[in-house]
């Protein structure tokens, strides 16, 4: 009979400290893992879609707020190890607040609908994305025993509520956000890890359900619970709210008395008790906020948003003003943008990129202060170190396989990431998950082609990670013999097991796509005055990749196909320039979401005055398709 959930406890803490302490253990190393800054997002609403202001250098004692897309095991590992080159300092006792909203193990199914000009799409989310999305729970324990739902759930939080403590300041406190289908087994864990002398308070917060009525088997849900824990009973910042009250009421009047260490009731010179007329009241551990209804302004139709009110008092109670805030399961941004609002200084993650996109809109609507977009430097390669393959060439003959081609043999003088395709003079390359694929890569690949045993007709590339402007390269070089395709990004999650990879090849179900890429017309550049010259960015086309590799089932897979055929600009979600493009930093000095406009298209023409320049100037410009892709093409003018 296997062990209650009860008994899976003490093993799932067990298990999740030595995996956060072999994380700890590892911040130290070389190839301890890094942040990739894709964009410093210069939030350009209140100006007319333009940022001004002229930004030279990202200096590396300055603070910027940061919206991280990736698992946030990954991101915290990076926090915590800090960044010289980009001047990330180490996050480790720095966050006086972390409030986290992590899925509920719920079993639901969290899909994105894409509304699009002339149709809906409906997707499910990527293997990737399910923790984040759809809260399907499931893992194999070291005694071979297969578990599905909580167990596994609490395996996925507990390294991380570990790793969460060191973030935090001294002073500092975590909000826990949880229902009633696991509340109280991460109360235990809670307790666990910070100690349960350290819970401050369980926090009912009661939204009165709309509706009353139920056909079901069990009563309205009303409440959700939050629990407050801190690093340091004594030490932790509190700033207590009162909210008004309906009624005017007569209160006594207390007061702190130092010797007694308790507040104490005002007496007058005649030992009466003094009262007041109170219009407001102490906020306590029940807390009446409105969930955020469907005519909201701040609704976003993201299914876990939470409403700013409810973040506002929390932030306020357990940070100060300059505070760092973070959120490691950022869903819509609410908290980093209520931080914003509140003087605060964030940091916020997210695995999904419906989550990412959206949040990054309503930051930018919202006119925050710039931050940086960033996301795990080398994602999949750090997927891939923690996969069962001992080498990368392991992992190639696999991908090559997968492919449908067939592997050299290990043999000297031949590369490991080499294939061919039976009856075909098709060779077949597969680039590491550590790598950017870029233009060395293709060169290579080409004259691979060209010299291996005697010359090949056609060579594939197989890619995990491209360079922002690979559309441009593979323009340039205009070689119909040679073919450029993605891995799927989920693979490595897919090839967790021998018997999952065996699957996987009878099934066939694996499909490698060609790259999105964007297309934009010659940029024009016009007088304007003395110090200013106008220039004209008009997009031209955009290719999205097959619908294959999309996480959507046949119908919507047909909608895609028809879009594609004949509106592909419509599937641009998001694009913005850098008129200046160093050729490092993406500082995205103008932006255009295809929300901002009634027909859900993203204008195509930008117009844009910079400062006059007699050299040259690189003229970045990057787009989000509605799937999260990202495409860039750089032009000099």
């Amino acid at each position: 009979m296997p062990d209650s959930l009860i008994e899976h406890l003490p093993k799932i803490v067990a298990q999740g400290k030595k995996e956060a302490q072999k994380i700890l253990d590892g911040l130290s190393t070389r190839n301890r893992i890094t942040l990739q800054t894709n964009e410093l997002v210069l939030p350009a609403k209140a100006s007319g879609g333009y940022w001004g202001q002229e930004v030279k250098q990202l200096k590396k004692d300055e603070w910027f707020n940061r919206m991280i897309y990736g698992d946030n095991i990954f991101a915290m590992q990076a926090l915590l190890a800090g960044d010289p080159a980009t001047g990330l300092p180490s996050m480790r006792g720095k966050i006086d607040l972390i409030y986290i909203d992590p899925p509920f193990d719920s079993k639901a199914d969290y899909r994105t609908k894409i509304h699009l000009p002339t149709t809906d799409i409906e997707q499910k989310p990527t293997v990737i994305e399910q923790f984040a999305y759809s809260d399907m729970w499931g893992t194999t324990l070291p005694n071979g025993e297969k578990v599905i739902g909580t167990v596994r759930y609490l395996q996925y939080m507990t390294p991380r509520i570990i790793i969460m403590r060191e973030l935090l300041s001294e002073q500092g406190s975590i909000y826990v956000h949880t229902d009633w289908h696991v509340g109280h087994y991460v109360k235990m864990i809670m307790d666990d890890i910070y100690g349960k002398e350290n819970l401050i308070n369980e926090i009912i917060w009661w939204y009165k359900n709309k509706f009353q009525f139920s056909f079901s088997k069990h009563l309205p849900t009303e409440t959700e619970v939050i629990y407050w824990y801190s690093k340091s009973k004594d030490n932790h910042i509190i700033n207590h709210q009162k909210i008004p009250v309906e009624k005017t009421r007569k209160q006594n009047k207390v007061t702190w008395d130092p010797i007694a260490k308790k507040m104490i009731t005002v007496k007058d010179a005649n030992g009466n008790v003094v009262y007041y007329d109170s219009k407001d009241k102490m906020v306590g551990t029940l807390w009446d906020i409105p969930r955020v209804n469907s005519m909201a302004k701040e609704r976003l139709d993201f299914d876990t948003q939470k409403p700013e009110e409810l973040l506002i008092r929390i932030v306020n109670i357990a940070s100060n003003s300059g505070s760092i805030v973070a959120d490691l399961f950022a869903g819509s941004g609410t908290t980093g943008a209520v931080a914003d609002k509140c003087g605060r200084k964030w940091i916020m993650c997210d695995i999904g990129k419906p989550a990412c996109m959206i949040t990054r809109k309503r930051l930018i609507d919202q006119d925050v202060k710039p931050f940086l977009y960033q996301s795990i430097g080398d994602y999949q390669k750090e997927q891939y170190e923690q996969s069962a393959f001992k080498t990368i060439s392991d992992l190639a003959h696999v991908i090559i396989n997968l492919y449908g081609a067939l592997p050299f043999p290990y043999q000297e003088g031949v590369p490991n990431n080499l294939g061919y395709i039976k009856q075909s003079k098709t060779l077949v390359f597969v680039d590491s998950p550590s790598k950017l694929t870029g233009y060395n890569t293709l060169k290579k690949a080409q004259e691979l082609r060209a010299s291996f045993m005697g010359g090949w007709e056609k060579i594939v590339v197989l890619g995990w990670n491209f360079v922002t402007d690979i559309g441009r390269i593979i323009e340039s070089l205009n070689d119909e013999r040679l073919e450029v395709l993605i891995i799927p990004p989920d693979l490595l999650d897919k090839l967790k097991t021998k018997a999952s990879y065996e699957q996987l090849i009878k099934s066939g179900s694996i499909r490698f796509s060609s790259l999105q890429y964007l297309t934009i017309k010659p940029i024009k550049k016009n007088f304007y005055n003395d110090e200013e010259d106008e220039i004209i960015v008009e997009l031209d086309n955009y290719v999205l990749l097959s619908p294959d590799a999309l996480p959507l089932d046949k119908e919507n897979k047909e909608k895609l196909e028809k879009v594609i055929a004949e509106d592909p600009m419509s599937l641009i979600e998001y694009w913005s320039i850098d008129p200046d493009y160093d050729g490092d930093v993406f500082r995205s000095k103008w932006q255009d979401y295809r929300e901002n406009n009634e027909d859900l298209r993203i204008k195509k023409v930008a117009k844009l005055l910079i400062p006059k320049n007699k050299g040259k100037k690189k003229i970045c410009v990057k787009t989000v398709d509605v799937f999260g892709f990202e495409s860039a093409v750089v032009k000099e003018v």
